[in-house]
């Protein structure tokens, strides 16, 4: 009896405190589950709506198509020459991804690392380049662009498409980067490695995190973009992919079943960096803000 009773007791007493644990655990599931869901849905609904046709869009825009038509990818893919434009998309986007993250490691290694006169002025001058309105410099660019002979070029997208992506990369990485400790500088120096040995063996595989983060955001915002390609190029073998879907809509109708399954096509090359490097931007968007 006197074994039995406190046994009995203590299972009495965590019975609502389990339960209320156990409560808590399926409330917290479920609101994830159901955020998981409303975060899917436009991408399953624009994946359903490649396979209508314009009468199935207007009439069940938000269910399944009637007849499941295929044919639209292959017919998006050579009506606007999507292979193309996936090319030139490609060219301009790696270009400008290279370019932005060999400076931008280069620039936040000697900020992060060192200390010397107008520091602090250079750090805020990127940050005043992150508040500047993008399509506000189109004229100028534009201007700027015809007198050097460069429009119609991939130099002419890549070259503004690096130069908007660098205060960015650079306020990423110089966050990172001094949240390294110095110490493994230190460490480095003894052993005979140089600056050049300590930037390519140490601090640019230390900071993979912050690199990802960088990767796939100027990744996006090159892939994705419109009015900077729409003003710089005309040359049809030149355009890029927005400019190539957008060629299924003119001043009279749009034939949404083939605008829907080529930007189904799009966004797959997004969808696949995101899932190569997600856990590596969870790391970099969260390093240097926790110091201690």
């Amino acid at each position: 009896m006197n074994i039995s009773t406190p046994a009995a007791l203590r299972t009495d007493g965590d019975g609502p405190r389990f339960s209320l644990r156990r409560l808590g655990r399926i409330i917290f599931w479920t609101v994830l589950t159901l955020y998981g869901i409303l975060t899917l849905y436009p991408f399953l609904w624009l994946l359903i709506s490649s396979f209508k046709t314009n009468a199935d869009f207007y009439n069940r825009p938000f269910g399944l198509p009637e007849t499941w038509h295929a044919d639209n990818f292959s017919r998006a893919w050579d009506s606007s020459r999507l292979g193309t434009a996936f090319g030139n998309s490609l060219i301009v986007t790696l270009g400008s991804l290279l370019l932005t993250l060999f400076v931008a490691a280069l620039s936040s290694f000697i900020l992060a690392r060192f200390q010397f006169r107008g520091k602090g002025g250079i750090l805020a001058f990127f940050v005043v380049g992150m508040l500047i309105p993008i399509h506000s410099t189109l004229v100028p660019l534009f201007i700027l662009m015809k007198q050097m002979s460069m429009l119609n070029t991939y130099w002419a997208l890549i070259l503004p498409y690096t130069a908007f992506a660098l205060p960015t990369a650079i306020f990423i990485l110089t966050a990172y980067l001094t949240s390294i400790p110095k110490e493994l500088e230190e460490a480095a120096f003894i052993d005979g490695t140089g600056l050049w040995g300590l930037f390519f063996r140490i601090m640019l595989p230390v900071s993979l995190p912050a690199l990802s983060t960088v990767t796939i955001l100027s990744f996006l915002h090159a892939w994705n973009d419109f009015s900077f390609a729409l003003v710089f190029i005309n040359k049809t073998g030149l355009k890029t992919l927005p400019l190539a879907i957008a060629n299924f809509a003119d001043g009279y109708q749009t034939d949404y079943g083939l605008t829907l399954a080529a930007m189904t096509l799009s966004v797959i090359p997004t969808i696949i960096l995101y899932l190569l490097f997600q856990e590596q931007m969870m790391k970099g968007m969260t390093a240097g803000a926790v110091k201690g």
